[in-house]
């Protein structure tokens, strides 16, 4: 949320004196056009009221005018320039009701152009869509060729239309205020959350005059969020820290801070790294990110790996963009791209979210038909690059106002947003939209709004398989039926905590690896109809000694075969990257069955499976003279042979270290 500075609430004023300037230069004289009451009592309201105006007495002269509608209602010229008055005082709903009722009372006629335009705005700005519509459809009718902002009206008008259907097929229903101890601030706004729900980070001023801080509410065990607290002593500080996202772990941090020390643009962005209980302090994310501009609205993804933001720096396809950059192996972050079209438009785009499954990207733009204003829309990754039309999430999650941001949880159950408390114009007064309190919302996901892909995750922690201590791996998630890596995280050195984050429908290798430890193989399967829930998970890692040994989860052959399937070359790389990196170590490929078949049927089956991965090996560099291959049968069972899943376990390649 771009907060309006003191600048700003100054040149807003300027613009409402100016506006009551120009109302009182409009009444020197009426339009030519408009015919003076002949009605002696009328003439003399009617020139009462200029005079006052004439006196800059703004309220006596609507107050003339109002005695002027009462007694000559049918005098729809009056009402209009009670309109003008009212709109230039900054009581735009008075200038709605007397547009409304003065250009119900006139011809409609090219001289009256303007004023319906005005009516049009005015409506649409209070969310009055039909009021809207049929303003702009009589504009279309009068307006000359010239009117100024004609082609926006146009726009507007397909706007109104599209939203009086959306509120006819309403998606889901309305979000409500996250309830106590949440929303106990003026602003909370840019909600949050880990994969597994547990924290949920915002930005919060507990008062008009706070500056912007991160804070983080944990989830309690009956699921209730608890209060929130300031996120870290280290993260926040007297400059601005707002629009935070977390990785899917919760142990990498970018957030949007402005006017800091050594920054290179207005606002930009900046990463910190949780390791244990403490985050590390925040680094700027250098000139292959940030800009000379304004950066900010982050949104990391599942892994911390690609960053989506805000900025408005040249050469855009408009006003704000969306950009993306990925962390690359050096450990730098690559030039950042605009995501380009069909995402971007001329508009402003904004307030990116790229769900926890990495497929389907939320934001808010007010370059496309909606709902009026800032509108939330989807779209969904096709191929590296590439975004679908975005589509607008309806109504009741977007409305005539501005949305702000977006958060659908990874299992895409629940969503969260942020949005002002409604509230009132004074009468006769003039309100800025920074006086209205933000609040978080909550609401359930309808299947519309829902992403591509559901996610789930696996998290526990990474030990030492002798010592039992925690150790810091790396863990890699593949898709097996591309081979292509979709999650890259590191487990805390302290703790050895890691979360990782798999989509429904996919099957999946994940391997831990640390320094002079055996390669760890497992697989996770939800390409069909098995259970996709959360799983707790502890990796013990051996270390890299002779007479150690490990199973190699993802090899894979057809019933009674030794051909190797396709989806095991992703296990074949990474046993190959393994022989590289520790070039004197040598091995025996072991290959087992279940016992089921005659035992020198499966010897001989369990040894030429031994074999088609030596030969694989080798015949992508590694020497013969490091690996051998041998057949075990029956023998050696992990467990019993009494069931399908036991004989599943049974049936397996392991690798030993000589």
């Amino acid at each position: 949320m771009r907060c309006i500075s003191v600048l700003g609430a100054v040149r807003l004023g300027m613009m409402c004196l100016l506006g009551l300037a120009s109302a009182e230069m409009a009444w020197a004289q009426l339009p030519p056009k408009v015919q003076m009451p002949t009605n002696t009592k009328a003439r003399s309201l009617l020139e009462k009221a200029q005079q006052q105006t004439k006196e800059r007495d703004f309220v006596k002269a609507v107050e003339t005018l109002n005695q002027l509608n009462q007694k000559f209602p049918s005098f729809g010229e009056a009402f209009l320039l009670k309109g003008s008055l009212l709109k230039a005082m900054g009581d735009n709903r008075g200038a709605l009701a007397a547009y409304r009722d003065g250009l119900s009372k006139v011809a409609p006629e090219p001289i009256h152009a303007s004023e319906y335009q005005l009516l049009g705005d005015l409506a649409l700005s209070y969310g009055d869509y039909q009021t809207a519509l049929d303003a702009y459809r009589q504009l279309m009718k009068v307006a000359p060729k010239a009117q100024k902002n004609l082609a926006k009206s146009q726009r507007q008008l397909l706007t109104c239309e599209f939203a009086l259907d959306a509120m006819k097929h309403p998606m889901g229903e309305a979000p409500l205020p996250l309830p106590a101890p949440l929303n106990s601030f003026k602003f909370q706004y840019f909600p949050a959350l880990t994969a597994d729900n547990r924290f949920l980070l915002f930005t919060g001023r507990p008062a008009a005059s706070s500056g912007e801080d991160l804070y983080v509410s944990r989830q309690n065990k009956d699921g209730s969020m608890g209060a929130p607290v300031p996120i870290s002593p280290a993260i926040n500080s007297s400059y601005n820290e707002g629009a935070g996202s977390i990785s899917g772990d919760g142990k990498t941090l970018v957030f949007a801070s402005c006017d800091r020390p050594k920054a290179i643009g207005n606002c930009d962005l900046y990463i910190s790294r949780r390791t244990g209980n403490n985050w590390s302090p925040p680094i700027n994310l250098g000139l292959n990110v940030n800009s000379t501009e304004w950066d900010s609205q982050p949104s990391l993804s599942a892994d911390g790996r690609t960053l989506y933001f805000t900025s408005t720096r040249r050469g855009g396809q408009g006003q704000e963009d969306i950009y993306v950059t990925t962390l690359q192996p050096d450990g730098n972050w690559s030039p950042a791209q605009n995501v380009g079209t069909p995402v971007n438009t001329a508009g402003k785009d904004m307030a990116p979210f790229i769900h926890a499954s990495g497929t389907t990207l939320y934001y808010v733009t007010d370059g496309l038909v909606g709902m009026g204003g800032l509108d939330a829309f989807r779209c969904e990754k096709q191929g590296a690059s590439n975004w679908s039309k975005p589509r607008n999430l309806g109504y009741p999650l977007n409305t005539f106002e501005n949305e702000a941001s977006l958060f659908i949880t990874s299992d895409n159950q629940k969503g969260f947003c942020s949005r002002s408390r409604a509230s009132e114009e004074p009468p006769g007064g003039y309100r800025l939209s920074r006086e209205r309190p933000v609040e978080l919302f909550g609401f359930a996901v309808p299947p519309a709004v829902k992403a591509r892909e559901t996610s789930t995750y696996t998290q526990g922690r990474v030990f030492d398989a002798n010592t039992k201590k925690p150790l810091k791996a790396e863990v890699k998630l593949y898709d097996l039926d591309t081979d292509v890596l979709t999650q890259f995280v590191t487990s805390d050195p302290e703790y050895g905590d890691y979360t990782v984050v798999l989509n429904e429908g996919h099957h999946y290798a994940m391997y831990a690896a640390a320094d002079k430890y055996l390669l760890k193989s497992l697989s996770f399967d939800y390409s069909s109809q098995h259970p996709f829930s959360p799983t707790a998970l502890d990796i013990y890692l051996e270390p890299v000694r002779a007479g150690r040994s490990v199973v190699l989860n993802n090899l894979f052959f057809d019933t009674n075969k030794y051909d190797l399937k396709p989806q095991s070359r992703t296990e074949l790389n990474r046993l190959i990257e393994f022989l590289r990196q520790y070039r004197d170590v040598q091995i025996e490929v072991s290959g087992y069955t279940d016992n089921v078949g005659a035992p020198e049927s499966n010897i001989q089956l369990s040894q030429r499976r031994a074999q088609a991965v030596v030969e694989y090996l080798s015949d992508h560099g590694i020497s013969t003279t490091r690996l051998r291959s041998k057949g075990y049968g029956a023998g050696h069972p992990l467990a019993a042979n009494d069931t399908e899943d036991h004989r599943q376990l049974n049936r397996r390649i392991e690798l030993h270290i000589l």
